[in-house]
């Protein structure tokens, strides 16, 4: 009887059990179907171009410049420019004490005349010997001494008039003038001084900064996608919120052994003069483009697990959230590209998730669904 009392006791227990179950369960199922929607932001995967750039980090330079130094000695006596002044090509830079040049000239031209004196006097005895040999009265030795003596006097007056062109040009060179278009950066003589000829150190420097020759470094991993011609855009501190342009013109044919980079060079054009010689840029070669590329805010990522290139989004289809699995490739511009796991048109939240579970209802708060 106790027996049949107990085992009485433990069903009436066990149907209480499973009715409490069966309470709880419907709660947490209540619970689940009453979860109020969450709101939230979307934007549609549309194709997409995708530009594929290098980075690159490097330095600016003129791409004319040109060092003056004088090519003759003497002491300076007028210097008409001054440093950060603009000049053109000829323009005159410094003037040298002329006396000696000018010396040397005067006498170039009397050695000259006298040279073109001596050949017109060979030249009257060598038609005069020439007549008298016609009459007989002279011999072929002594025609062939006429010929002789206006040959070498010939040869004097050759020698002279290079010697005049000689020192007309030491003495055009005691005015040193800008050998190209540009800017004075930098002035190191003053009147007075005296200079020496080449050797010594330059006199002025002459930079042209319309043209820029920007030299960057690409790590060789990269260096295969390179090619002449290709656009670079960068930034530099010094011009904040400004992003220039140049194009590949040079490319190193070696590998540095030492970083493992590849050395271009870029000509930029600086009409507007805003970059400067010696600054320093970062910025990114453009090596191609890819069309039909799906892109996602990065923000839209979850779970990012950037080595193995994989990553989770909700979708939303319905007013319902599904959590998927994406495949994703490379930023730019804060947008992430998905290889695999979209479709075009799939609406993805971007703002949001941090509340989402796989199946939760949504209402569409903001973002984009073009």
């Amino acid at each position: 009887m106790k027996t049949m009392q107990l085992a009485m006791w433990g069903l009436v227990g066990l149907l209480a059990l499973a009715g409490c179950g069966r309470e709880a369960e419907g709660t947490a199922a209540g619970r689940s179907s009453g979860r109020p929607a969450v709101a939230v932001e979307v934007v549609t995967a549309t194709p997409d171009s995708l530009v594929e750039t290098v980075p690159v980090v490097g330095s600016l330079a003129p791409k004319r410049q040109a060092d003056v130094r004088s090519e003759v000695s003497g002491t300076v006596t007028e210097v008409p420019v001054t440093e950060w002044v603009a000049v053109e090509r000829g323009e005159v830079l410094a003037r040298i004490d002329p006396r000696e040049t000018e010396a040397s000239l005067a006498l170039a031209k009397a050695e000259l005349a006298r040279a073109e004196a001596g050949e017109a006097r060979a030249a009257r005895e060598l038609d005069r010997g020439e007549r008298l040999r016609a009459a007989g009265l002279a011999t072929q030795q002594n025609l062939d001494d006429a010929r002789t003596e206006r040959e070498a006097a010939a040869a004097v007056t050759a020698a002279a008039r290079a010697q005049l062109d000689y020192a007309r040009s030491r003495s055009d060179k005691a005015v040193l003038r800008a050998p190209i278009d540009g800017v004075v950066a930098y002035r190191g003589v003053n009147v007075g001084d005296y200079v020496e000829t080449m050797g010594a150190p330059p006199l002025f420097r002459i930079v042209d900064n319309r043209l820029l020759d920007l030299t960057v470094t690409v790590p060789a991993s990269r260096s295969s996608r390179l090619a002449v011609g290709q656009n670079v855009q960068f930034t530099t501190e010094a011009v904040p919120d400004q992003i220039f342009t140049g194009k590949v013109a040079h490319i190193n044919p070696t590998i540095d052994e030492t970083s493992r980079t590849l050395q271009l060079i870029a000509e930029v054009a600086n009409a507007g003069g805003a970059l400067r010689g010696g600054l320093f840029v970062s910025g990114q070669v453009e090596v191609g483009v890819r069309r039909g590329v799906l892109r996602v805010p990065l923000v839209a990522l979850q779970g990012w697990n950037v080595a193995a290139g994989r990553a989770d989004v909700f979708v939303v289809a319905d007013s319902v959230a599904r959590r998927r699995p994406v495949e994703v490739g490379v930023v730019v511009d804060g947008l992430v590209e998905v290889t695999a796991g979209l479709r075009a048109g799939d609406r993805v939240v971007t703002r949001g998730a941090f509340n989402l579970r796989d199946g939760d209802r949504v209402t569409i708060a903001g973002g984009t669904e073009d």
